[in-house]
């Protein structure tokens, strides 16, 4: 009987529960969550040299962060900075660091932890794109996908997860993509790489559950392509549904889904619901979709770029 009682009451606190997450989600989808503050807050940008890494690293130059800018490109990098500085940021650090490499990304760590302090919110950005099919990409470019577009989240997180974890206090940002979402013709290991991050991003973020660090946000980024030349040469077969996004506006909306500290943030926001659709159709249905909406054939245009960003 007691047995029973106990049972009853775990699964009447997990239902009420589990209403009140249900419409504390359902407010916010009306409500706009509030932006918290991160003026002070030290923000590590990788890939900051070029693309959405800069753009990302504007925008919160606007917000009183300290910058700390990390990238291979030694010029790209000081350029960003200077575009910092111009936008108003008091402190800003720029860094040249090859994150495909364990060893350089833990001795550039140790460093900014001595000359800038704990980083407390870290957006991992740097990626790379061979854009070949599987059998025609080379070993070496595979293992440098994963080496940039995965491993080195590893390698970032164990240098400055731990502080988060003493001050119960950071964000962990991980860029991924759609196409770590669902498997794109074309990019086998980009995507692969990617539904890596999503993954790692997913189960750190259950481990600080698990241990009970509530001030320690994670978000995982999943957007479709953006004009940043990354993948350029791509192209949308339905623009109105799957928009090629222009970069000013997704770095913008990126930093407010990170402000709002939202878990998951997919663009456009039709991806949620092909996600959904996938769950449960038919793979037959699945795959006549994305023949109608030419997904198959986004990447036939891609154009490799010849200069290291």
């Amino acid at each position: 009987m007691s047995f029973n009682l106990q049972s009853s009451k775990k699964l009447f606190i997990f239902l009420g529960k589990s209403l009140f997450t249900l419409l504390e989600a359902m407010i916010f989808a009306l409500l706009p969550k509030q932006q918290k503050n991160v003026a002070g807050e030290i923000v590590l940008i990788t890939g900051a040299g070029s693309g959405l890494g800069r753009l990302l690293a504007l925008q919160f130059a606007g917000r009183g962060s300290v910058l700390v800018l990390w990238d291979v490109n030694k010029e790209g990098n000081e350029e960003t900075c200077k575009m910092a500085q111009e936008a108003g940021v008091t402190r800003v650090h720029a860094y040249t660091c090859d994150c495909s490499q364990k060893e350089e990304v833990y001795r550039v760590a140790d460093q900014v932890k001595k000359e800038v302090g704990d980083v407390s919110i870290l957006i991992n950005n740097a990626g790379i794109v061979t854009g070949k099919n599987f059998l025609d990409c080379p070993d070496e470019l595979m293992e440098k996908s994963f080496d940039v577009n995965f491993k080195a989240h590893l390698w970032t997180y164990k240098a400055f997860l731990p502080a988060m974890i003493a001050n119960d206090h950071g964000h962990l940002v991980c860029i991924s993509s759609s196409a770590g979402l669902v498997g794109v013709n074309g990019l086998a290991d980009y995507c692969a790489s990617k539904f890596a991050a999503f993954g790692l991003a997913e189960s750190v973020f259950v481990e600080t559950f698990v241990q009970n660090q509530k001030g320690i946000k994670t978000t995982i980024v999943c957007p479709f392509f953006i004009k940043t030349g990354m993948f350029e040469g791509c192209t949308t077969a339905c623009p109105s549904l799957l928009p090629i996004l222009e970069p000013e506006y997704a770095a913008e909306k990126i930093v407010e889904a990170i402000l709002q500290e939202k878990m998951y943030f997919y663009m456009p926001k039709v991806l949620y619901f092909m996600m959904f659709l996938k769950s449960f159709l038919p793979l037959k249905t699945v795959l006549l979709i994305g023949d109608y909406l030419d997904i198959f054939h986004a990447m036939d245009g891609f154009l490799e770029r010849k200069k290291k960003l």
